[in-house]
């Protein structure tokens, strides 16, 4: 418990500084908000059409359509919160700055992945997730009670964690190869799979981004618990999954780390 505390003090830390270095260039800040919330007209365009058509999608009607819309919205800016973190990771091996975080006193990727947070993504996304889940919930006329909301944020948070680790693996790749940019460029495609319920897809390519690439397990399954179209094995498999690519991923970021040649060597 008190490690844990001590990260949470460094998150903290980090939100605090990250926020004042954002203020500091406000235009940058309300830049960032604005060019953020144009992607977010783009994406309720898909909701709009939906609801102008007024036809369901197999056993989803379009009120279920923004509940899940709306919790890929949020995924998305808890997503791009610590995302460019990950981008500069491959620059960080290349020209040695990864040497100043070896020798701090607390764990490297977490010092890597978490340095820098981009709240000017993260705000509008989350207001506008926040709003069109709370909508979709209430039109569609989902269960209210403590197990659905403890359930529905229950897997909001294994979504977080299995976003996390899902999409640093391709970049810790960078330790192995001089670019990764089109790894991370297919990578990153995948996540926008999630625009729209998985179960508008073949069935395949749903068993293939649920059990081998698990993106759709990031953003579908909080609704799928809460329409109760989640299996046993499914609301098993929401809970390990993140589990299994968190420890996967810290696993290889260990052994690449030693493989890493610092400035100085």
């Amino acid at each position: 418990m008190k490690k844990i505390k001590r990260y949470l003090k460094l998150m903290g830390v980090f939100s605090k500084y990250s926020l004042m270095s954002a203020l500091e260039y406000r235009i940058n800040f309300v830049t960032g908000i604005t060019v953020e919330m144009g992607w977010m007209i783009i994406k309720l365009l898909y909701v709009a059409i939906i609801y102008k058509a007024g036809t369901n999608i197999g056993i989803l009607t379009p009120d279920h359509i923004l509940l899940f819309v709306g919790t890929y919205m949020l995924m998305t800016g808890f997503f791009m919160l610590y995302y460019g973190n990950f981008a500069s990771l491959p620059g960080m091996i290349q020209k040695g700055e990864l040497d100043l975080y070896l020798v701090k006193p607390v764990s490297v990727q977490f010092l890597v992945t978490m340095r820098r947070l981009d709240f000017a993504y993260l705000l509008p996304e989350l207001a506008a997730g926040i709003f069109m889940i709370v909508l979709g919930w209430h039109l569609a006329g989902l269960p209210v009670g403590f197990v659905p909301i403890a359930g529905f944020l229950f897997y909001l948070l294994c979504g977080c964690l299995l976003t996390y680790s899902l999409f640093l693996l391709p970049y810790i790749l960078s330790f192995w190869t001089i670019s990764v940019g089109g790894i991370a460029d297919i990578t990153n495609a995948l996540w926008d799979f999630n625009n729209m319920p998985s179960l508008i897809y073949g069935k395949w390519f749903r068993r293939f981004g649920t059990y081998i690439l698990p993106v759709f397990v990031i953003t579908n399954f909080p609704g799928l618990f809460l329409m109760g179209e989640l299996s046993p094995f499914g609301c098993f498999w929401g809970a390990a999954a993140p589990v299994i690519f968190f420890l996967l991923t810290r696993r290889l970021w260990k052994i690449s780390l030693k493989r890493y040649s610092s400035a100085s060597s």
